[in-house]
């Protein structure tokens, strides 16, 4: 979370592995906090400036700014026409879904969200753009005052005060409530909005206590992705989630008065000093398992692996910083921050001498493939290592690999799948997904609705999908688990060596491997269940 102070001067708190807190030097007039960057406009000359992983921010002078996921827009002072961009490594969200590419006209205001914007025009009416899953980008007609893009959908104020929202309703984030409203704020499953009274009301997720608000007066609210912060006359308040401390305690730094600075002759514009932020924990963000080791990515960014080494799985571990993570059989690959592909472990059938150069966007193996596949930024799919048939043509944006068959997610929200059709496993799958996962015979997607299909071998039960919605979905060898919306993992099919029995806690990922499970905790740690002859599930794993 950022705030503005009325000198000026901007503070950060919360997650920032990639410098987010490092706030630049200067004064501004607006801040916009994105999921990996943050902009600001300058006082002295209406410039951009933006820190984190995306600071290609264009010259001239701008209104309004937003940051989104790896995107950023902002209008020009003088023409009120938009300009957006973004970084070519990460152009799932830059090239596949238009983000990038704003409409003509002169807009007031702007909102960026997880891959659409939307923005108001001088006439009042909202025009968005992006990916048009969910219909987030289909705006209600009329007249407005404000808009804001949060993930998969977008709230509007409209003239007479009343506030309506569309797009994604899975948790009821569109059901805005009845009477009138200054501002709205859609986060990601939630979105809070200010009454005239400046009491703040919010609806849709509320399993971090997101959606029920601090009482008090308020001037402005803005919601994120699990918390929500809202600015008073006296200082900024938090509430939800709560991760490295509380959320009161946060805001009371961010509103802390410092002491007074005593001028000196030689400096008329003293700096008023920044209170220093409390150090992030190191955490786990991402977690793959696969046949017999397991790999994580910490919120440092570096890798750490466990379980089997016999190929180097274990210890050939590259330096660096990397956003994603996938375990084969016996190899892993990673993605690095700059968007290259770097693999170590078995190279008996080229799974890492063939790894491709060039810059992507996700990959993708399986506990029980040789071989991995990646999404290039232009979303073509490339695959190395064995079984690797020609893979389907198109535009994807997330990819999986199973022992002689793999998948990958369109643009469109289908999925292509190609190799061996035995079991049924290769076939293509028509319809709305949004995550797509291989084991060793089957596959398994998760669709938009929330809702898992599995197809394929069915020998053990892997395809017998739990009813209900699911925000995740990982197959193993021969079994399969879902995370629901509340932070637990089901999983079902074989259940040999425990691999189906999870251990208690609540979960933000989970990855299925060959015989073993792991799960990425809300609080950062590692839990494993399942075969553990090489230490590759162990109960507790932190950084």
């Amino acid at each position: 979370t950022c705030t503005l102070h009325i000198t000026g001067r901007i503070h950060c708190w919360g997650s920032g592995p990639t410098n987010l807190l490092e706030v630049p030097e200067g004064r501004y007039t607006a801040i916009s906090a994105g999921e990996w960057h943050n902009c600001a406009i300058r006082q002295e000359d209406n410039g951009i400036t933006c820190w984190g992983r995306e600071s290609n921010a264009p010259s001239g002078a701008f209104t309004d700014i937003a940051a989104g996921w790896h995107f950023t827009c902002a209008v020009h002072q003088t023409s009120g026409e938009l300009e957006c961009w973004g970084t070519s490594s990460f152009g799932r969200s830059v090239l596949s879904y238009g983000q990038t590419e704003p409409p003509e006209g002169e807009f007031t205001a702007i909102s960026a969200g997880y891959l659409h914007a939307c923005g108001l025009r001088t006439t009042g009416e909202i025009t968005c753009w992006g990916r048009s899953s969910f219909n987030r980008t289909n705006a209600p007609s009329g007249i407005f005052t404000q808009v804001s893009s949060g993930t998969t959908h977008s709230c509007a104020v409209r003239e007479s005060g009343e506030a309506v929202c569309w797009g994604m309703n899975n948790y009821g984030q569109t059901n805005a409530p009845s009477g009138t409203f200054t501002q709205v704020s859609a986060g990601a499953w939630h979105s809070c909005g200010l009454r005239e009274s400046g009491a703040v009301e919010c609806w849709g997720d509320d399993e971090y206590d997101q959606s029920n608000p601090s009482p008090g007066h308020y001037l402005a609210v803005s919601a994120g992705m699990r918390h929500a912060c809202a600015l008073s006359p006296s200082g900024t308040s938090c509430w939800g989630r709560r991760d490295d401390q509380p959320l009161e305690a946060i805001a009371g730094l961010a509103q802390t008065t410092p002491d007074p600075v005593t001028p000196d002759p030689a400096t008329p514009d003293p700096v008023t000093p920044t209170p220093t932020p409390t150090p992030t924990p190191t955490t786990y963000t991402a977690v793959s398992a696969g046949g017999f080791h397991t790999c994580a990515i910490r919120s440092t960014g570096t890798i750490d692996c466990w379980g089997r080494n016999n190929l180097g799985q274990r210890t050939n571990i590259p330096t660096g910083t990397f956003t994603a993570i996938s375990a084969g059989s016996n190899h892993t690959c990673a993605l690095r921050s700059s968007g290259a592909i770097v693999c170590w472990g078995n190279d008996g059938d080229r799974q890492v001498t063939d790894t491709p150069a060039g810059a992507f966007t996700a990959l993708g193996s399986g506990p029980s493939a040789s071989h991995t596949c990646a999404v290039a930024s232009g979303g073509a799919v490339s695959c190395w290592g064995a079984s690797t048939l020609a893979p389907a043509s198109g535009a994807f944006t997330a990819t999986a690999a199973g022992l002689q068959h793999s998948c990958a997610l369109a643009s469109s929200g289908s999925i292509a799948c190609w190799g061996s059709t035995s079991y049924g496993r290769a076939v293509s799958q028509s319809g709305s997904f949004t995550a797509v996962s291989i084991g060793r015979d089957h596959s398994c997607g998760l669709r938009s609705s929330g809702a898992i299909h599995c197809w394929g071998r069915d020998n053990h039960g892997q395809r017998a999908v739990q009813t209900g919605t699911f925000t995740a979905v990982s197959a193993g060898e021969n079994h399969t688990c879902g995370l629901r919306g509340t932070g637990a993992i089901e999983c079902w099919g074989n259940s040999g060596g425990s691999r189906t029995t999870v251990e208690a806690g609540t979960y933000s990922a989970v990855s299925a491997g060959q015989q073993h499970t792991c799960g990425l905790k809300t609080d950062g740690t590692i839990a494993c269940w399942g075969d553990d002859t090489y230490d590759q599930a162990p109960t507790t794993r932190s950084p």
